[in-house]
């Protein structure tokens, strides 16, 4: 069995190294908080990743059939509309979802 100062030693060092882990984001980020580029790019990156998911989203669409295309060009309208109506990403997803299944089943059914 090790000695009880060597564990004490491996815990006090270890204790240390994940209070220095957890401490060390929030020393880095009190000073960028004041600066006006952080500032903009937290207005502006909601809107990019958005986009980022939007575009990689419809990359992945099969538009093969009408159907299918009616459906997709639908369903984007619907949450492109709740959007700009309610402001609500959460709403504009659900609803965009619901709204392209039954239509991508129902006009894509041979």
């Amino acid at each position: 069995m090790p000695d009880s100062r060597y564990l004490l030693g491996l815990v006090l060092t270890s204790a240390a190294i994940t209070w220095g882990l957890r401490a060390l984001p929030f020393a880095v980020l009190a000073p960028m908080r004041r600066s006006a580029l952080i500032g903009r790019l937290a207005g502006q990156l909601p809107l990019g990743v958005m986009i980022v998911l939007a575009l990689s989203t419809a990359r992945g669409v099969s538009l093969d059939g009408a159907g299918r295309a009616v459906g997709f060009v639908l369903a984007v309208a619907v949450t492109i509309a709740l959007q700009l109506w309610r402001r609500s990403p959460v709403l504009s997803i659900v609803a965009g979802t619901a709204t392209h299944v039954p239509l991508s089943t129902v006009l894509a059914a041979p």
